[in-house]
């Protein structure tokens, strides 16, 4: 069993991730593509996932095995939801840690050509790395982003409304079947018996469509802290993306898809990227959602901020 220690700071620092992780996804949905588990939600999808290049799938596998240790640099974390940041992060992984935990993967599973080079910071095997995460994620994620988003969004709009009304402490404990709060620590088992520190660094809670069962985290102590737990998608959550042709026809294809790109929070530049239009036309988009109600909109720092409301999820999951 794992026991995270927590202080009054950690629980005031204490986050859920407002949006899905993909380099976390990725990670965690390789482990799938090894096993048979969640047959109803996951069969469909892994023959989609199959049709992955061979090579850099078996690429990946060689740092993902299906249970057990994977390196904590596949998923550097901070990058929000776009696959071009957390590909940028993963590619600037300082050489020493690459090798370090290699080395330590290579107690754990046999090294390879490929992983070796790697461990070395060799430039080409790290773009090989880049290049076939993201060939993996164009297949067997992207077509499915939008699904991910809509779940971990439903998933998120629940944690916090249980924090509004039994606190944080609540929310702890309703966390997940395999996680139990006894203050001030939280037990999770599945996990080697350990204690975590968090010495008032807070705990980013990441929830995760394709963590099954056990909750996860980084295995080096020392780096900011993240608990993915998993949330138990059901049968038919996971359908690939053909667009919100029913929403459309109500509210017009642009505003549709703008609706949908706030189920996991988004500024005006990041509205407009997603929904292929002008900063000035994402900013009416977002007007006319906020004014009927199914999102809202507060400062952050320099920019705005769109989230969608329980209305604005309630219509998305009726069009799903």
């Amino acid at each position: 069993m794992l026991r995270v220690h927590f202080t009054a700071a950690d629980l005031a620092r204490t986050t859920i991730a407002d949006q899905p992780d993909p380099l976390w996804e990725v990670l965690l949905s390789l482990h799938q593509t090894q096993t048979r588990d969640g047959q109803p939600t996951f069969g469909s999808w892994r023959r989609r996932a199959a049709t992955a290049p061979r090579a850099d799938l078996a690429l990946l596998r060689e740092l993902a095995p299906p249970t057990g240790y994977s390196p904590d640099f596949l998923t550097p974390g901070a990058a929000g939801d776009d696959l071009g940041t957390a590909l940028d992060r993963l590619s600037s992984t300082p050489t020493a840690r690459l090798h370090t935990e290699l080395a330590y993967l290579a107690t754990r599973t046999p090294a390879t050509p490929w992983t070796r080079d790697l461990g070395s910071g060799r430039a080409e095997a790290v773009r090989r790395l880049s290049g076939a995460v993201r060939s993996y994620y164009d297949t067997a994620l992207g077509p499915y982003w939008p699904s991910i988003r809509r779940h971990l969004a439903n998933d998120r709009a629940r944690r916090v409304d249980t924090m509004a009304r039994h606190g944080i402490e609540g929310m702890l404990a309703g966390l997940h079947p395999r996680i139990r709060w006894r203050a001030p620590v939280l037990e999770i088992l599945d996990f080697a018996d350990a204690d975590l520190h968090l010495d008032g660094r807070g705990l980013l809670l990441q929830p995760s469509f394709f963590c099954w069962v056990a909750p996860t985290k980084l295995r080096d102590p020392t780096l900011p802290q993240t608990l993915v737990y998993a949330t138990a998608p059901p049968p038919g959550a996971l359908d690939p993306d053909t667009g919100p042709a029913g929403l459309a026809a109500l509210l017009g294809r642009t505003r549709a898809l703008a609706l949908e790109a706030t189920a996991s929070g988004c500024t005006t530049s990041e509205l407009a990227r997603r929904c292929g239009v002008s900063l000035a036309s994402a900013s009416q988009q977002a007007a006319v959602l906020r004014g009927a109600g199914l999102i809202t909109t507060r400062r952050d720092g320099g920019a705005v901020r769109h989230e969608i409301t329980h209305l604005g999820l309630g219509l998305l999951n009726a069009r799903s």
